[in-house]
């Protein structure tokens, strides 16, 4: 029987097979896990679908192919249908149907790149946004197929060539009492993404002082019944989140995507919010119309997405169509973050530590000093899309929701 790359969600067109837990010649059974793959944002372990022996391996790890894909023989040990690969064949054609559609809109649009050439979307959009051919770089990949790596590999060379920076891996490996960590596939994509992020936009950094005073009395008046009820704490980043949506809304051009020379700009809020995995990477699935719940809906989705981050329990739909994207570094007491833009989103917004400080507030007419509750909370966005005076404003707004509203009386 063939074995086939499987579709990882709805609009999910190829994979990449990140590693082989079984080799040629390899006796498997229907229990034993085969290979994983994954995309940026997700990673699966695939289970062998029959018992038998592994004949033939089709592609080797790290390469990204399409849905449907053969990626390996197993004879079987007598004749055996399996249910699994019957719903994978059967979704070959709508994959490749749907994999010419996104190539055709959003990739092959720049004719010097040779259709005839074996690439996967994301490497032939990779050369066209940075006015390559497939000519220009060697590809490490099965029969010298150019892969994702290939090209991004290729533009840090440049780069570094560019900048006349020294080679500094002699120096490196003088040194005897050194641990070389390599990265997983989750850190590689994160590593891709991050350099296409910066690459790609022109990131500018705006950042608010927030006075989080009737954030903090509806935290201490509900703190204690929410968490008997709930069974976590109640924290500040379902407010910040629920005051984000509401913003948004008078300011909706940062709830887009870039797509070339234009802004798409969506009417429901997809919120992305980042979630660390015990330093062992980072997540961001999404709360799916975020500007319809209210700040306990919010609280729970985010509880919920994070249990099922950490348990690996997360699908490629919990990441689809994100809209914008909140990190929060808050329990690590930062002060103020930078955060990389979520490609092609147009901002994301950092939350930072929350802490008692003296401030200047006026009372009666008159200035006086006042122990408040205050963080800052940090934009980045793409001024591809819109102007700091657009962001700044945003930013006005957020701040005016978030010291002005009634808390308190609003969650229950």
């Amino acid at each position: 029987m063939d074995v086939l790359m499987p579709q990882m969600g709805e609009t999910v067109a190829e994979g990449t097979l990140t590693v082989w837990h079984k080799s040629v010649g390899d006796t498997v059974s229907s229990s034993d896990i085969l290979f994983e793959i994954g995309t940026d944002k997700v990673e699966m372990e695939v289970p062998a679908l029959a018992d038998g022996v592994v004949k033939e391996i089709c592609v080797e790890a790290g390469e990204t192919v399409l849905v449907g894909t053969k990626l390996a023989v197993i004879e079987e040990e007598g004749i055996k249908e399996s249910i699994e690969e019957t719903y994978v064949e059967n979704q070959i054609i709508d994959a490749e149907k749907s994999t010419d559609s996104i190539a055709q809109t959003n990739i092959l649009k720049r004719d010097r790149i040779d259709r005839s050439m074996k690439l996967s979307p994301v490497v032939r959009k990779l050369l066209a946004e940075n006015n390559l051919t497939h000519n220009d770089i060697k590809g490490t990949g099965r029969n010298g197929r150019l892969k994702r790596s290939d090209v991004l590999s290729y533009l840090e060379d440049n780069k570094s060539k560019k900048q006349h920076l020294p080679d500094t891996s002699s120096r490196v490996a003088e040194f005897d009492d050194k641990t070389i960590i390599p990265f997983n596939h989750r850190r590689k994509m994160t590593a891709e993404h991050m350099v296409r992020s910066k690459a790609t936009s022109p990131h500018v950094l705006q950042a608010v002082e927030i006075d989080f005073s009737k954030v903090e009395k509806a935290r201490y008046q509900l703190g204690p019944d929410w968490k008997k009820r709930e069974g976590y704490s109640l924290t500040y980043l379902p407010f910040i989140a629920r005051a984000l949506c509401s913003a948004i809304k008078d300011f909706p051009k940062l709830n887009g995507h870039i797509e070339e020379d234009k802004l798409v700009v969506f009417d429901r809020v997809n919120l992305a919010v980042a979630i660390d995995l015990d330093f062992e990477g980072l997540v961001a699935p999404i709360i799916k119309d975020a500007d319809l719940k209210g700040v306990t809906e919010i609280a729970r989705a985010i509880n919920e997405l994070a249990i099922r981050a950490r348990a690996e329990k997360l699908t490629v739909d919990d990441y689809l169509n994100a809209t914008y994207t909140v990190s929060n570094n808050g329990s690590f007491g930062t002060l103020i973050t930078a955060p990389i833009i979520n490609q092609p989103q147009v901002a994301i917004l950092s939350t930072d530590g929350v802490s008692k400080r003296a401030t200047v507030i006026e009372k009666d007419g008159e200035d006086l000093i006042a122990i408040r509750p205050i963080g800052i909370l940090a934009q980045s966005f793409d001024h591809r899309a819109i102007d700091g005076s657009y962001s700044g404003a945003f930013m006005r707004r957020l701040k005016e929701i978030l010291e002005t509203r009634n808390w308190a009386e609003i969650v229950s």
